[in-house]
């Protein structure tokens, strides 16, 4: 298989740049949906980035009741206890874009969320972490998701790790990684989504999109909590692009090189690669964008 071309994404964050006159509702609203208990901590990260990569409206539908309060030091997050009615919270929130996975766990609750994500129509939805999981394991849910990327191509991208991405393919991780670019393709071909397969030099395919490679990233982003931040990330830069003529695809691959790019920066400034947290990344990666408008 032909080696992949590189990622080179960051020049279109110049159409993130916003006019005088530009409201919260150009930023769009994003909705997270995750945090069972014992894990608000990967929503909270997830949170955290959107409203720092530039979400207008941050929400977050966290499964956790004693979580689901208020947060003092990160007051700009819209926290609710998750809704039992999914489909009805869904519909009053109308939100630009979803992302369902960060702490989601394998609960009813999650699962009845994961159903209404995938039945909601029209925006981008970022799948990440504990609903890919829920999809490997559920044949109707895969078959919610290819309906929906048929009905709406190119609105959902999908961000496992190697252990994931083995899951969806009930494959091996030591396989998924003595073949990243077959199992990319092999995920594509499965969810009809864009993959995102993370790792060292992260790989990006969808369905209409040839693979491309992140040449940036260094092993002190292997840490828990760097992918809820992605999850975020991509959330915000999606949601934003709605109004700023940035797709998902695009949104995905600015997310996943800022993201690398962001880590590379702090270790050069001896933050890292030991002890580097997916909070110091996230305000990075806010400097690195406002420098790049």
């Amino acid at each position: 298989m032909n080696s992949p071309a590189k990622l080179n994404s960051l020049e279109l964050i110049t159409r993130l740049k916003r006019a005088p006159s530009e409201h919260k509702g150009n930023a769009g609203k994003v909705l997270l949906i995750g945090g069972a208990p014992g894990m608000a901590g990967a929503l909270m990260l997830s949170g955290s980035a959107a409203l720092h990569l530039g979400a207008g409206w941050t929400i977050l539908e966290m499964l956790d009741p004693t979580a689901a309060h208020a947060m003092p030091e990160q007051a700009e997050l819209m926290v609710r206890l998750a809704s039992f009615h999914a489909e009805e919270q869904l519909q009053s929130t109308a939100p630009d874009v979803i992302a369902i996975g960060p702490g989601l766990g394998f609960s009813d609750l999650a699962r009845d969320w994961l159903i209404a994500v995938l039945r909601y129509p029209t925006v981008p939805v970022v799948i990440d972490a504990d609903a890919l999981g829920l999809i490997a394991d559920t044949p109707e849910y895969l078959d919610l998701l290819k309906q929906r990327n048929q009905a709406f191509p190119g609105m959902s991208v999908l961000t496992p790790h190697p252990g994931e991405a083995a899951h969806l393919l009930n494959t091996t991780t030591s396989d998924i990684q003595a073949n990243r670019l077959g199992a990319l393709s092999d995920l594509v071909k499965l969810t009809n989504s864009i993959v995102v397969l993370k790792g060292q030099h992260t790989l990006i395919a969808s369905s209409t999109h040839l693979p491309v490679q992140c040449a940036e990233g260094n092993p002190g982003m292997a840490v828990g909590g760097m992918g809820d931040a992605l999850t975020g990330t991509i959330a915000a830069i999606a949601a934003q692009g709605i109004r700023h003529n940035l797709n998902l695809w695009e949104a995905s691959c600015v997310g996943v090189q800022l993201h690398a790019s962001a880590a590379d920066s702090l270790v050069a400034k001896q933050i890292g690669p030991i002890g580097l947290t997916p909070s110091e990344v996230i305000l990075e990666m806010r400097s690195l964008l406002n420098k790049l408008l």
